[in-house]
This record gives C-alpha cells, sequence and structure tokens, in this order.
C-alpha cells in the first residue's frame, strides 16, 4: 500500500527531509523492534485477517466511534 507523501505548510516541514517509504518503515519496525503498524483496510489481507485486525483494535484501543 502506498501513501503519497504528505506536504506540511509547517516551517518544520522542511525539516522532514526526503522521501521515507512508509513500507519499508513498518517493515523495519517489525523486524527490528517487533511493532506492527497494519490497516484494517490493507488489500493484502483477507477477510478473516481484516477481522482479527478489528477485534486486536477494538480490545486495545475501544471500538471506533462513527458519526
Amino acid at each position: 500500500m502506498k501513501t503519497p507523501q504528505a506536504h506540511y505548510p509547517s516551517p518544520l516541514g522542511r525539516m522532514q527531509g526526503e522521501h521515507v517509504d512508509l513500507d519499508v518503515v513498518k517493515q523495519r519496525g517489525w523486524q527490528e523492534q517487533h511493532i506492527l503498524v497494519v490497516s484494517e483496510a490493507d488489500e493484502r489481507l483477507g477477510v478473516i485477517e481484516r477481522q482479527l485486525i478489528r477485534i486486536i483494535g477494538d480490545r486495545l484501543y475501544g471500538r471506533t466511534r462513527h458519526g
């Protein structure tokens, strides 16, 4: 899943540096620190995997509020 790089109008945005490949950052986070960042909408996941992500997210952080 490719996410376009956001433009930040803040003066600190200049300090952001070059383009960062978020998938590489996520991969390194998992391999080095066992931190997993995943969206339940990730198209690489199957239906059961998406449901599992939703269950884990709800358990750890509470249900999402719609509206």
